[in-house]
């Protein structure tokens, strides 16, 4: 094929009779699954692609050789589509003018593959910015919706969709002069159409622009509508899902033209939830999940759930393909090896440093995320999932008003000899296990006895739900007696993560993470019996379920704390985790979770990771050292080297966190031996929010393990601290204030040439409306901490930040962090006493969240409290101290005589 073949009138392009040859013999190869042909494909595809006509053969095989198989004619369409995503820029003109004149004339096609593949390649030629370049595109294929022909029609609406899909913004911008203000009225013209493929097609399209709320689609809102009432009984099951997928669409974004017909579009989803074809039913479910997010959801809802409830229970049965895929009917597969793509990425959660609340077991928000997290390989969302979902929700929303519609229901499954249908009568109880807890208090005295034996159920899906709904009432097993149900439960967990089948393992390893957060210290108790099993569990364990069961060591590690180390749960627990970390390369990516996990172990041992530390600590900087060094290269020729995962320097410098944080001052001689603060000054700068958030939280826990090493570096790395203090990056601004504040309380009075790099920023994000409650404390913090240490520098602002640093910290437990802050304000306030006076009544509050502050701390509030009531007199303080909430008042009078 020579290159000199080119003609420049595109018109009348001819392939010649060998290159063409050349380019069939080639897709041919290409389809043989031989690895070997598939690199020869690779490499000639290389070389054909330095003809600038080689696309031209491409295009000619797709449009005009129908002698050719369809499958070989949409391989040579799909091919031309890599080329034209990878350097359409670089396609000489006449090349690019005849592939778009071939798409438009042959969008027709007789072939329903063909015709898709030329949509693909028309969307994909315009969203290489060619919508623009590409004027006669839209109104053509529009113009083509108008033809007698049913393959041109299918075909032009096929491209259209996809253009819709890929582009939608575009179409509604005035780059394009506003084509939507035709195309949409057009597309509603087809709702009516008597082939049901083009009545899809049209929903779809239109579908596109509904989130959005494209003008032109809002100009038209009440025929859309309109229309979609008419299709509601549209026997074609694709046209009823996009129908579906429309309405909940609008639910979010129009809500208020909905409302008038909410009854009979209620009704409507109760009938599509059900539907035979399993993709309508979901899409259908979905309308429940959207509304229950809806403030008007109770209203309109409350006189369904009589209907609604038995529909999703009933969508939470397994179905028989589920069965079939999870291979139900294997019980015992625990000597088969994982395969590598059963391993879905992990992603590592980098440090964030919060404070310690009043309330302090509050729920994580993560609670409810993973709903139903046993059906981890079905991990497409299915309608079993969604109406547990579903369930869940709206047992958020109506609490227990939802159990009179359960509770008859529940006896019937969890008791049936139906595997099947006892195992979705334990997701029920596990799904409104967060909404419905009040209520259902009455009846897990004897539910969670029954559950604990369907742990020892012989159908394994019914094991591993069983887990999973314990772990969704462990709040409450662990409020009991704990020989009442919690150590049965515990017994029973420990004999699951030990179980046959590799699914009940996991759940049974979830599960029982979830149960030490819950139980604590109360676990300190059966710690060699706990250690015992887990350990066990690292001979027994394929691939997958080792990375769970590192979660649950690290977990048991926080949970438990310091009783950890005693030399005997040492000896059982380090030598296999050492084991593993001696097996691992710098590269495998199973360190992230092990390295998580010894972090934990770290913290918790304390001294007890001293004979452990000097490896772990070696492999964390070369980790960092490596991932650095990589970015670099890779930052200078992009060509030449791979990109980093930077995880592997996050998650080393979180367990140097670990490390510092548990070892304390004994880190010193590892730190004085690396070089570890100047790596520390490059991850501060990384552009990767994760680097930088991680590396915050290692100079503070070393500023408080060792600042010795840290105090040199101090004028470099302060000017980074406060360009960080951006609220945008929320961990990252919170984990470089605690830091600052940390800094502070080493430094002293030598703070004064930094202060005002940090303070302007701090007093404008505590100020900030719908700052999270952890950015805020750690900022009230770091300010009173920064006035501790300079109080003359920033006791003049003290009016413009002393009311929200009372409300957020009158929270706080009493504790060293709230103790230094709290000094802070208290000399600020002897420097600048007119700062506090408009907002007195909550510095009042605040220090009347302390429970027992030490002796001169409490002097110090007792001078500032009778101070200002001195200062405006008896009458005045009176009339002040009336506005005063009744428990407010009680304790200033019980604690300060005020």
């Amino acid at each position: 094929m020579a290159p000199h073949k080119l003609q420049l009138c595109t018109m009348d392009w001819q392939p010649d009779e060998q290159g063409l040859q050349q380019v069939l013999q080639l897709l041919k190869d290409s389809q043989s699954p031989n690895t070997a042909t598939q690199r020869i494909v690779q490499d000639k595809l290389k070389q054909l692609n330095q003809f600038p006509d080689f696309n031209n053969y491409l295009i000619f095989v797709l449009t005009r050789l129908k002698s050719e198989d369809e499958p070989t004619r949409s391989l040579s369409g799909l091919i031309l589509k890599n080329n034209v995503k990878a350097h359409y820029q670089s396609f000489p003109q006449p090349v690019a003018e005849f592939i778009k004149q071939e798409c438009l004339n042959n969008i027709g096609d007789a072939s329903s593959l063909i015709r898709a593949t030329i949509g693909i390649l028309i969307t994909t030629i315009a969203s290489k910015g060619e919508l623009q370049m590409w004027p006669e595109l839209l109104p053509q294929l529009c113009n083509l919706l108008n033809s007698e022909d049913y393959n041109t029609c299918e075909g032009a609406f096929g491209a259209l969709q996809k253009i819709c899909e890929d582009s939608s913004e575009l179409l509604d911008s005035d780059a394009l002069n506003r084509p939507l203000n035709i195309m949409i009225p057009k597309f509603l013209q087809f709702f009516k159409h008597c082939s049901p493929k083009i009545r899809s097609h049209a929903i779809a399209c239109v579908n596109q622009f509904i989130m959005d709320r494209a003008q032109a689609l809002m100009d038209n809102i009440d025929t859309f509508i309109e229309h979609l009432f008419a299709l509601a009984v549209d026997e074609d099951p694709e046209v009823r899902k996009n129908v579906c997928r429309a309405l909940v669409m609008l639910l979010e974004v129009r809500i208020d033209r909905l409302i008038p017909h909410m009854h009979s579009i209620i009704q409507y989803m109760l009938q599509r939830t059900q539907d035979n074809d399993e993709n309508v039913a979901l899409e259908a479910c979905e309308f429940w999940l959207t509304l229950a997010e809806q403030p008007i959801c109770k209203e309109v809802l409350s006189s369904h759930l009589v209907q609604l409830i038995p529909i999703l229970v009933n969508g939470m049965k397994y179905s028989e393909i589920d069965i079939i895929l999870l291979k139900g009917d294997v019980e015992e597969d625990e000597a088969i090896p994982d395969s590598e793509q059963d391993i879905k990425p992990r992603f590592h959660k980098s440090r964030t440093v919060t404070l310690q609340h009043e309330e302090d077991r509050t729920q994580d928000d993560e609670d409810g995320e993973d709903e139903d997290d046993d059906d981890d390989t079905l991990s497409d969302w299915n309608l079993r999932k969604c109406s547990a979902a579903a369930l869940d929700v709206l047992a958020n929303v109506f609490r227990d008003e939802l159990l009179p519609h359960l509770l008859p229901l529940l006896k019937g499954l969890l008791f049936h000899p139906e595997w099947v249908i006892k195992e979705s009568g334990i997701l029920v109880l596990g799904a409104i296990a967060e909404g419905c807890m009040q209520g259902m208090v009455p009846y897990l005295p004897e539910l969670i006895p029954h559950l604990i034996q369907c742990l020892s159920d012989k159908k394994a899906l019914v094991r591993s739900i069983a887990c999973w709904t314990l772990s969704r009432y462990a709040h409450w097993v662990v409020s009991q007696p704990p020989d009442m149900h919690l150590k049965p439960l515990m017994t029973e967990l420990l004999k699951r993560i030990l179980d046959s089948n590799k699914r009940v393992q996991e759940a049974a390893c979830s599960a029982f993470a979830t149960l030490e957060e819950e139980a604590c210290t109360e676990l300190v108790p059966y710690l060699s019996f706990i250690l015992d099993t887990l350990v066990f569990a690292f001979g027994k364990y394929q691939h997958k379920n080792l990375l769970i069961l590192y979660d649950a060591i690290g977990t048991l590690a926080d949970s438990v704390g310091h009783h950890l180390n005693q030399p005997e749960y040492i000896q059982k627990l380090m030598p296999p985790l050492i084991q593993k970390w001696n097996e691992l390369k710098d590269e495998d990516k199973d360190l992230f979770p092990l390295l998580e996990c010894l972090s934990s172990v770290a913290t918790a041992l304390q001294s007890g990771f001293l004979p452990y530390c000097e490896p772990v600590y070696q492999r964390c900087v070369t980790l960092v050292q490596k991932t650095l060094a990589q970015a670099m290269m890779y930052n200078q020729q992009p060509d030449q080297y791979e990109a980093p995962d930077k995880d592997f320097m996050i998650v080393a410098l979180d367990l140097l966190s670990g490390l510092a944080e548990g070892l304390g001052c004994h880190v010193e001689q590892l730190v004085a031996r690396s070089n570890i603060m100047t790596l520390l000054f490059q991850c501060m700068q990384d552009t990767m929010p994760e680097v930088r958030q991680s590396s915050f939280a290692l100079l503070g826990d070393l500023t408080k393990a060792c600042f010795m090493h840290v105090k040199p570096c101090i004028a470099e790395f302060m000017p980074i601290l406060g360009t960080n203090l951006n609220p945008e990056f929320i961990s990252v601004c919170n984990n470089a204030t605690w830091a600052i504040g940390e800094i502070c309380m080493q430094m002293g009075a030598e703070m004064q040439p930094y202060v005002q790099m940090v303070l302007n920023n701090l007093v404008e994000i505590i100020n900030r409306p719908n700052t999270p409650k952890t950015l805020l404390e750690n900022t009230a913090i770091t300010i009173g901490r920064l006035g501790y240490v300079c109080p003359q520098e920033v006791a003049p602002m003290l009016q413009q930040f002393i009311r929200p640093w009372c409300t957020s910290l009158r929270n706080i437990r009493d504790n060293e962090e709230k103790d230094s802050a709290f000094r802070g304000i208290c000399m600020m306030i002897g420097v600048n006493p007119g700062g506090v006076v408009q907002d007195f009544i909550f510095f009042c509050d605040a220090v009347a969240s302390w429970v027992s502050p030490k002796d001169d701390l409490r002097d110090m509030f007792y001078k500032i409290l009778h101070g200002f009531k001195d200062q405006v007199g008896e009458e005045n303080w009176q009339q002040f101290s009336e506005q005063f909430p009744p428990l407010l008042k009680e304790r200033l009078a019980a604690f300060y005589g005020v």
